[in-house]
């Protein structure tokens, strides 16, 4: 079955089986990821989460959805990696398909190309699990996604506003959604944003984006790298946006360093690709054994598990990213 965006939010309480989000917009996997674990939380559904950064790691994946915890009725398993199961594999997922019915796996994935939605992965899926294409590929899509967003926050735009806010970003969900946040703090007791309260509030808080901070972090530049992350924080950007941004970059140079020939089907635009390949030269590889970890510790501290704190853990990775740890073991 294949499903858009908003069609999988409605859905998402009642997901079993095996799930495949796709795509390279942020905001799409994000909200639908924040819905899962939500649900996931209020139905008392154990969650666990597993990297694949090879075609092994899927053995693990399954052997945990075919074994429960004495504590647990029901399982989400959370997938992430652009590496496909192999024919073993497959067989495995068939047979998970065919009789388990209580427990999710939900496999998050870069954007695919042709070849890849037609391998006998998306083919099984397609026929007995479900596919979300994560794109907003014209002007329609993208305003009732971010209208959703605007209903959230409690505000309406002008039908004028709205085409404003999408050339001002550039049909940048991300961006816009955190557009559409901070005229909503500036403005809270408008019932109608028109363009000039856009115009007004953004004018000057436009300086950087996540993209800028992935930009730097590549680069190497980390006293700029810095500079941005600590805009962002004190602007407001939620932590859990620049940790995906952080996460998705770590995610994507360690398998190009597996796959050094294969960029433009882990989903890295053609222009970014010498960025990439620089920051790999850069790095050493041994660095990419403690991401994983890193990244499991910001998300606990994110959400308020052990005491350790969240900002100082996202400079870690912004510095480790950058081939400059803070520490040194």
């Amino acid at each position: 079955m294949k499903l858009d965006y908003l069609q999988a939010l409605k859905r998402v309480n009642d997901a079993r089986g095996a799930w495949v989000l796709h795509g390279q917009e942020p905001l799409l996997e994000q909200n639908l990821l924040d819905a899962f674990r939500a649900s996931w939380t209020n139905q008392e559904i154990e969650r666990q989460r597993y990297e694949i950064n090879n075609v092994g790691d899927w053995k693990n994946v399954f052997n945990a959805l075919n074994s429960l915890s004495l504590f647990s009725n029901q399982l989400a398993i959370e997938a992430h990696g652009n590496i496909k199961p192999d024919a073993s594999g497959l067989k495995e997922l068939n047979n998970y398909l065919q009789h388990n019915e209580q427990n999710l796996l939900l496999i998050i994935m870069p954007k695919q190309d042709s070849n890849s939605l037609k391998s006998n992965f998306f083919k099984t899926i397609d026929a007995n699990g479900v596919n979300v294409a994560l794109t907003a590929n014209y002007p329609k899509d993208r305003q009732q996604i971010l209208a959703v967003e605007a209903e959230k926050l409690g505000i309406k735009l002008a039908n004028d506003a709205w085409k404003w806010l999408e050339q001002h970003h550039e049909h940048n969900l991300l961006a816009a959604k955190n557009s559409l946040m901070r005229v909503s703090d500036t403005f809270p007791d408008i019932e109608l944003i028109q363009i000039e309260h856009l115009y007004s509030c953004l004018q000057d808080q436009s300086r950087y984006t996540t993209y800028d901070l992935n930009d730097a972090v590549l680069q190497g530049n980390l006293s700029q790298s810095i500079k941005i992350y600590q805009y962002l924080i004190a602007s407001g950007e939620p932590m859990t946006l620049v940790l995906w941004s952080i996460s998705k970059e770590m995610r994507l140079l360690m398998q190009l360093f597996e796959q050094p020939h294969h960029a433009d089907k882990l989903g890295i635009w053609k222009t970014k690709i010498s960025l990439y390949q620089q920051a790999l030269r850069r790095l050493n590889p041994n660095s990419f054994l403690t991401w994983p970890d890193l990244l499991l510790r910001i998300d606990a501290s994110i959400k308020g598990l052990g005491h350790e704190n969240p900002e100082h853990l996202l400079q870690q990775a912004i510095a480790s990213l950058c081939g400059k740890p803070l520490f040194i073991n």
